[in-house]
């Protein structure tokens, strides 16, 4: 018999954050989040994403222990003003029994029906600054902080009860070594003459933040024609920028702006947590904290997180620039492997974007789909 309990309290989300600790326990390849992270994440009152979604929190109990678990999510903004009658859900995690799973998306589709919607897909968060996809391939490879890892039989569950391939992304790793620093030097030079563009460096967070609210703008305007896409709020903006960008090293973020220093690109990529949060174990403290300090500082691979060029300066190569400031920061760092978050698999604009550096893709996901 297969119980649904529906979360309630703070201390049913703590359990809720947790059952993966026991799903993927001596798995080497998860990686687990920061458990008071990610109940505040889950918090209305302190995640602003919640002004234009609402989500349920649902548990599957089996012989008195968790064994699956489903948020199902409505994005407001999505679905009155963009009209897409999508119901999403996510941060889905399961035993192999596929009764688990049916009862668990049985309830997403109920809320779907009950909200007059017409598809359900997932996994998928609230947005896209969220993780996204059921991986499908690469599972001996370690996971990201910004990715969900899970277990194979995750597609075969989906796909025994009717759901279809709605979109594909790649993962994509590529050597450090692979980026020809006088190539991409000469090239820079030439564009940010051509053009009056200015690339900024950084040392300090403070020097970062007055460019942030900018920075999503071109966010808005270079990621906006992707079928995937939900606009981001100033409050989300605000929060994102307390949670975040203090902890990314200065030197890690790019820009580059024209003559009358607007932003017109940017990239932010992040030295890789992976081994660091493992041994943190979800928790800052007593040791958690000096892992991930010890990876901000020492970590030899990097995780390309955001990058954005403004539609009105894209095919000019202006990634060349940003690229050039990675050379130079990432060369005395002794940088070995450059990590690439999921891309749709059908983003060609990006492929180009990368194709120089002999990408290696090690890990496909997706979403999946199914008409309620």
């Amino acid at each position: 018999m297969i119980a649904l309990k529906k979360i309630t309290t703070e201390k049913e989300m703590k359990q809720f954050v947790t059952f993966p600790f026991s799903l993927y326990k001596n798995n080497k390849y998860w990686v687990p989040p920061i458990i008071k992270d990610e109940v505040a994440n889950f918090n209305p009152k302190k995640n602003p994403v919640f002004e234009n979604a609402e989500a349920q929190f649902f548990v599957a109990i089996k012989d008195g222990k968790i064994v699956g678990r489903i948020v199902a999510i409505i994005n407001w903004f999505e679905v009155e003003k963009q009209q897409i009658k999508k119901m999403r859900f996510g941060w889905f995690d399961v035993i192999d029994d596929i009764e688990v799973t049916k009862i668990l998306l049985e309830k997403v589709k109920e809320i779907g029906l009950k909200n007059n919607l017409e598809y359900i897909e997932g996994p998928v968060g609230f947005n896209n600054l969220d993780k996204t996809g059921v991986l499908v391939d690469g599972f001996n490879h370690i996971g990201t902080m910004i990715t969900w890892y899970n277990h194979p039989y995750y597609k075969e569950h989906l796909e025994q009860l009717g759901f279809v391939k709605e979109k594909e992304y790649l993962e994509n790793k590529f050597k450090f070594k692979n980026v020809d620093a006088v190539y991409f030097n000469r090239i820079s030079k030439i564009i940010q003459k051509r053009f009056e563009l200015t690339p900024l460096d950084f040392t300090k967070t403070k020097d970062i933040l007055p460019y942030v609210d900018e920075m999503f703008k071109v966010f808005d305007k270079s990621y906006s024609k992707l079928s995937t896409y939900v606009p981001i709020s100033d409050a989300q903006i605000a929060f994102f920028k307390k949670k975040y960008i203090s902890f990314i090293n200065p030197e890690y973020i790019k820009f580059v702006v024209d003559k009358n220093n607007k932003l017109v690109a940017f990239a932010i990529v992040m030295p890789s947590f992976s081994e660091a949060l493992q041994k943190a174990k979800g928790k800052l403290f007593p040791f958690g904290l000096f892992h991930l300090l010890s990876a901000r500082k020492n970590a030899k691979d990097v995780t390309f997180y955001l990058i954005g060029v403004d539609p009105a300066h894209q095919n000019k190569g202006v990634t060349a620039i940003i690229f050039d400031q990675y050379t130079k920061t990432f060369t005395p760092l002794g940088i070995e492997n450059c990590i690439r978050t999921p891309e749709l698999e059908d983003n060609e604009a990006i492929k180009k974007l990368w194709e120089n550096f002999k990408p290696e893709t090690h890990k496909r996901r997706r979403t999946y789909r199914k008409n309620i």
